[in-house]
């Protein structure tokens, strides 16, 4: 029988308001809870990679070992060479691929990780089982997800809460969860691991430059990415309501008080062995 193929829509796309968001991402600001565990000889697996800085941070960590990133978009992964390319980096490659059937046989890698994935796909668990099955006996799998519903901000926005509900409307429409970091545990005990370790970590966005950069990729996100088309096409707002709760993004950056906070569910999965 045929493995099963991902059913869910990733809800952002790769507009420039997207990828201004992940080519931010660093090791350091999105997996620290992992790297205390790497070592230089390690392989490693990095899932829904995008435009690499993860990927490339974590190969930088191992110089003996090797890092591979896979992303089902292939015009990302084109960006992530040539990050990678620009930092010198030799011990890394990238390919095209589906995280609930990947391409490696089973127990290849040391560690597999997937940072801001599991929200977006369409079987969370049947993905975690594919994580497992490629990582070698005694290994880790390590997943890191926001949590939508638990965003919270100051101050109050009518606007903003209308965002937030709007956008986890899409992205269950879309075949996601977008209250992913709550569930990891459960989705990871579900695809049988037993040995699971869960922690939490937020960003956070408070200072001018900080709530410029936040609130202003989220107003140009939501009237022209993938994300707006959808919302629109889904029938969940019109263009003129994603115009409002672009500008009520753009107000509440202006606040001089503001302050944004992004909580993420974390797990790091030891596979028997």
């Amino acid at each position: 029988m045929p493995k099963p193929r991902e059913t869910a829509v990733y809800t952002h796309g790769h507009h420039p308001s997207v990828l201004r968001s992940h080519t931010w991402r660093t090791a350091e600001n999105s997996a620290a809870y992992l790297l205390g565990s790497l070592k230089p000889h390690m392989r490693i697996l990095d899932i829904g990679c995008g435009p690499g800085t993860i990927t490339a941070d974590l190969a930088a960590r191992v110089p003996d070992g090797h890092v591979t990133g896979v992303d089902r978009a292939p015009e990302v992964l084109e960006q992530a060479r040539a990050a990678a390319a620009g930092r010198g980096l030799t011990n890394i490659d990238f390919a095209v691929a589906d995280a609930h059937a990947l391409d490696h046989p089973d127990g290849t890698f040391c560690v597999v990780h997937a940072h801001q994935v599991l929200q977006h796909v369409g079987d969370p668990v049947r993905v975690l089982r594919e994580m497992r099955r490629v990582t070698k006996p005694g290994g880790l799998v390590a997943v890191r997800d926001c949590d939508y519903a638990a965003m919270t901000w100051y101050p109050a926005s009518a606007g903003l809460n209308t965002w937030l509900d709007l956008y986890r409307r899409v992205a269950r429409a879309n075949g996601g969860e977008p209250d992913a970091g709550r569930r990891l545990r459960s989705w990871a005990l579900r695809a049988g691991f037993t040995d699971v370790a869960a922690t939490s970590a937020t960003w956070t966005f408070s200072t001018p430059q900080e709530r410029e950069w936040w609130s202003g990729l989220w107003a140009e996100r939501t009237v022209a990415s993938a994300y707006a088309e959808r919302a629109v096409e889904g029938g969940h707002a019109t263009e003129a309501e994603l115009r409002a709760v672009s500008a009520a993004w753009r107000e509440w950056g202006k606040q001089p008080h503001g302050w944004f906070s992004v909580p993420h569910g974390q797990i790091l999965c030891r596979k028997e062995g």
